[in-house]
């Protein structure tokens, strides 16, 4: 059994997190525009989710870590998206976030997109999951739906999770246009409420889509490193980076501060319609880049299996 440690996070009201969000979002993008609206239909184009939002309970699971990657991988690191449900005290739950698929499942390293209805009492898991891999034949970038090839719900390694009931709601909707500053936009979103909410930690979860525009995403090689990677340099040497171009909907998880897990701060994976996908890093048109995204403050935190031994290479 898996240690789980649970934090209860700072909540701000809907309306208070909009303004903080909308103000700081100005200092980074040249049009910003933040309300508090009802959920889009997630079921429908370009999101195509299980459920209709993402509202309910709304909680973060950090699972794993990068030190049961790197220096050298633990292959032995492999979970369950219905356990992690229960472990998070919400059997059936929605999931969306980042993560690593199993290698155990497909035989090589890939970047796994988690859209996971859990399985509840009275039905099965829907497993509207992307795996993103090295495609074998041209080096490019290979992107399938999990449940084409795989009946389970399992990933290896490190996650990091938002879940929430599945439900419509209120949410926040961010729409950011041309970026003036450096960070990406969930860097963005994460400062700003680090500066805000400071020793108040602040978690937040939903999904946003690059309308417009190219980002720079990585996909892991489907071989793991022979050699111990011990820098960010040697893990950037490692990785395969790619531009690829809108639509990405993309699965941020955002915690503003780290009270003391040994959390990834900040995590996303994206997919498309168009066979693209993986771990983004930031846009690479800033002029023309439209980000529009929905999102939820998490009122716990689930820290499943910290790693013993831990360093703070290759979490960006």
């Amino acid at each position: 059994m898996a240690k789980v440690e649970r934090f209860a996070f700072h909540v701000p009201s809907l309306e208070e997190l909009a303004g903080v969000l909308q103000k700081g979002l100005k200092e980074n993008f040249a049009d910003a525009q933040v309300s508090v609206i009802d959920c889009p239909d997630l079921t429908k184009d370009p999101f195509n989710f299980p459920v209709k939002g993402i509202c309910g309970k709304p909680r973060i699971a950090d699972v794993g870590g990068v030190p049961y990657l790197i220096p050298v991988v633990q292959k032995e690191k492999v979970y369950d998206l219905n356990t992690v449900a229960k472990d998070i005290e919400l059997p059936g739950a929605f999931i969306l976030g980042a993560g690593a698929a199993s290698s155990r499942i497909l035989g090589v390293n890939a970047e796994f997109i988690p859209i996971v209805q859990t399985q509840s009492d009275k039905k099965p898991a829907v497993n509207g999951s992307y795996i993103a891999q090295i495609n074998p034949a041209d080096k490019g970038c290979l992107l399938e739906k999990y449940s084409s090839k795989y009946t389970d719900c399992e990933f290896g390694l490190l996650a990091n999770l938002y879940a929430s009931e599945g439900q419509p709601g209120k949410v926040i909707e961010v729409k950011a246009n041309g970026r003036t500053g450096e960070l990406n936009f969930v860097s963005c979103l994460r400062q700003i409420l680090e500066k805000h909410y400071g020793e108040k930690p602040v978690g937040m979860g939903g999904t946003f889509v690059i309308q417009k525009g190219k980002a720079k995403i990585h996909i892991m090689p489907p071989e793991f490193s022979a050699c111990p990677l011990n820098t960010d340099e040697d893990v950037n040497n490692w990785l395969k980076f790619f531009e690829m171009k809108a639509p990405l909907v993309c699965q941020p998880v955002i915690v503003s501060r780290d009270p003391g897990f040994d959390l990834r701060t900040e995590h996303t994976h994206c997919f498309s319609a168009h066979g693209e996908g993986g771990h983004y890093h930031n846009d690479t048109t800033p002029d023309s880049v439209q980000y529009c995204g929905y999102f939820l403050p998490a009122e716990l935190l689930f820290r499943i299996d910290r790693p013993k031994e831990t360093h703070m290479v290759g979490r960006d």
